[in-house]
């Protein structure tokens, strides 16, 4: 039997080993986004800031929960004369999006490291004038549902520093996210622009929606579709409403 110094708590010598890999992995990527120009994690004073940061007057848009930043980097290609900010709380994710830009040179795409409902700090009213959120955690449990990407919680964040007629796309494999937001959007007067419930069912679908990210790669949702819904913030959200949203799904999903 192998004889592991140090490794009496594993059971499996080999399983405990792999851990510890991926676990110094982690941390030797945390300390190369120190080193990233394109990285900010939890930076001060920012609101206002980010055209001096770009060094230009372009349009920013966002991708919330980005991930390994597949859409931040890949708008970053497509569109050059516009600015783009990945933005997710974990760190060795978001390595792989920084280095991937750094490594071709997309000077207009940048990752911000914060939790999401933290992100007004760091915009100011108008600043920014699109918002995608490619596959998030759909949070199925009915006591998560005020976590999910597209509640109106987080709605009014975004709405903080959103321009008037600014975007939001949600791009999804979960049909539970999916109806969820499209109530959202109705029972909120919100002006919906584009609902696909399957985007490759679309003929002449944009390169846009064409970009994939690694989570849709797993297809974890098994719905053999992706949904995506194009809406815009243009009436306010009273709270007051809160409790119809939350009485729509009451009875249709787990606790």
């Amino acid at each position: 039997m192998l004889n592991f110094p140090g490794l009496a708590r594993s059971a499996n010598p080999i399983t405990h080993y792999i851990c510890s890999f991926m676990g110094q992995k982690k941390l030797i990527r945390f300390q190369e986004i120190e080193t990233f120009s394109n990285v900010l994690q939890y930076p001060k004073d920012m609101q206002g800031k980010w055209k001096n940061y770009f060094k230009n007057n372009n349009p920013i848009t966002l991708e919330l929960a980005c991930g390994k930043g597949e859409y931040a980097v890949g708008l970053g290609r497509l569109y050059p004369q516009q600015n783009f900010i990945g933005i997710d709380v974990k760190g060795n994710r978001i390595w792989r999006g920084a280095k991937t830009a750094l490594e071709e040179g997309l000077n207009n795409v940048a990752f911000l490291r914060s939790k999401i409902d933290k992100i007004g700090d760091y915009f100011e009213p108008g600043e920014v004038s699109e918002i995608w959120i490619t596959f998030p955690d759909p949070q199925l449990r009915f006591s998560k549902m005020k976590k999910r990407l597209t509640h109106p919680r987080f709605l009014r964040v975004y709405q903080q520093f959103l321009q008037t007629g600014g975007l939001i796309h949600l791009k999804t494999d979960s049909p539970d996210l999916y109806h969820f937001t499209e109530s959202v959007i109705n029972l909120y007067g919100l002006q919906l622009l584009i609902d696909y419930d399957d985007i490759y069912q679309q003929q002449n679908l944009s390169e846009v929606l064409r970009i994939k990210t690694h989570y849709e790669g797993l297809d974890i949702a098994q719905s053999n579709r992706v949904h995506y819904l194009q809406f815009q913030l243009n009436q306010e959200m009273p709270v007051e409403k809160d409790h119809i949203l939350k009485s729509l799904f009451s009875e249709t999903q787990p606790g």
